[in-house]
C-alpha cells in the first residue's frame, strides 16, 4: 500500500538516494530542499519518467519560524502522514552562527526535527514512523552550546553533539508518547558514506551512499521494525546497539528535552 513520506534534505545525498527508492517503490514522497530553483529541478526529473507532480517544501531548518511554517504547510496539505524521515543535516559551514544566536547544527540537526515532529504529530498519529538520522560521532552534550550560550570551535564536536541530542530526545519521546505517539527510530545510516557532507567535511569520496538509503527505506516501511520504538539502530554493526551511554541517562535525556522546549517556546 502506498504511504505518505516526507523526506527533508531530499536533494542531495542520502536524502536523495531515498527519495528515489521511495519513488520507485510507489510511495507519494514529500520532498523538502533549502533551494527552491534545486529543488523544483529535481522534483520535475524525478517526476517526468511518470508524468507525475512530486509535492516540494521549501525551507530553511536552521531558521525555527520557517520549521513551523513548513509543519503549517503540511498539515494544510494532508491530514495523514505515514512517514517523517529527518534526514536534513549539516557538518561544516561558513558561518556556524544562526540569526537567531544559535549553533547551526544544533538548530540544524537537533531542533529542527524534535519542532517539526512535535507539530506534526496529529498528522503521523500512532501508526506513523519517525525516522532520525544520527550518526556514529556522539558526543556528550553542552548546554550552553546547545542553548547559544557558548561557542564550540570545533566543527565535529558540535556535529557530534547535536548527534546525541538527536538520539537522547528521540530515546526519550518515543517513551513518552509510547502507543500514543508514532514509532520514533535514530539511525546510523553508515559512517563515511558518499554525501555532500562527507565530501565536504573530510575530503574523500566516501563509500556507497545506497547503503544509507537502502537502511533508511527498510526502517521506515518494513514490518519487521513496527515495535522498534525508542531504539537506535547502528548500521555499521547491522543491528541495533546501544547509543552513547548519556542516550540511556534518563536525567541527562530530560535535560535535554527541557532546554529543547525552553529555546522553541516561542517558535
Amino acid at each position: 500500500m502506498s504511504k505518505t513520506i516526507l523526506v527533508t534534505g531530499a536533494t542531495d545525498g542520502i536524502g536523495l538516494a531515498t527519495v528515489k527508492l521511495l519513488i520507485a517503490q510507489g510511495h507519494e514522497v514529500l520532498l523538502h530542499g533549502r533551494n527552491p530553483t534545486k529543488l523544483e529541478r529535481l522534483a520535475n526529473d524525478l517526476a517526468a519518467p511518470s508524468g507525475g507532480v512530486l509535492e516540494t517544501h521549501v525551507a530553511d531548518l536552521s531558521r525555527m519560524a520557517e520549521v513551523a511554517a513548513l509543519a503549517q504547510s503540511l498539515s494544510e496539505r494532508h491530514a495523514r502522514l505515514d512517514v517523517l524521515i529527518n534526514n536534513a543535516g549539516i557538518f561544516r559551514c561558513a558561518d556556524p552562527v544562526t540569526p537567531d544566536g544559535l549553533d547551526v547544527r544544533f538548530a540544524v540537526n537537533t531542533l529542527a526535527p524534535y519542532l517539526l515532529i512535535r507539530r506534526l504529530l496529529p498528522l503521523l498519529g500512532g501508526a506513523g514512523r519517525v525516522i532520525n538520522l544520527s550518526s556514529a560521532a556522539q558526543a556528550p552534550v553542552d548546554l550552553p552550546a546547545l542553548a547559544g550560550k557558548a561557542r564550540l570551535a570545533d566543527d565535529f564536536e558540535a556535529y557530534a553533539q547535536s548527534k546525541l541530542a538527536l538520539t537522547m530526545w528521540s530515546r526519550l519521546m518515543a517513551q513518552e508518547l509510547a502507543e500514543r505517539g508514532p514509532a520514533i527510530i535514530a539511525v546510523n545510516p553508515g559512517s563515511m558514506l558518499g554525501s555532500k557532507m562527507v565530501r565536504e567535511g573530510f575530503g574523500v569520496a566516501g563509500g556507497d551512499i545506497g547503503i544509507g538509503a537502502d537502511i533508511l527505506t527498510r526502517l521506515a516501511l518494513a514490518e519487521e521494525f513496527a515495535d522498534a520504538s525508542g531504539q537506535y539502530f547502528d548500521n555499521d554493526a547491522g543491528g541495533f546497539a546501544a547509543p552513547h551511554p548519556d542516550a540511556l541517562d534518563g536525567r541527562k535525556c530530560a535535560a535535554v528535552v527541557r532546554e529543547l522546549e525552553r529555546l522553541l517556546a516561542d517558535a
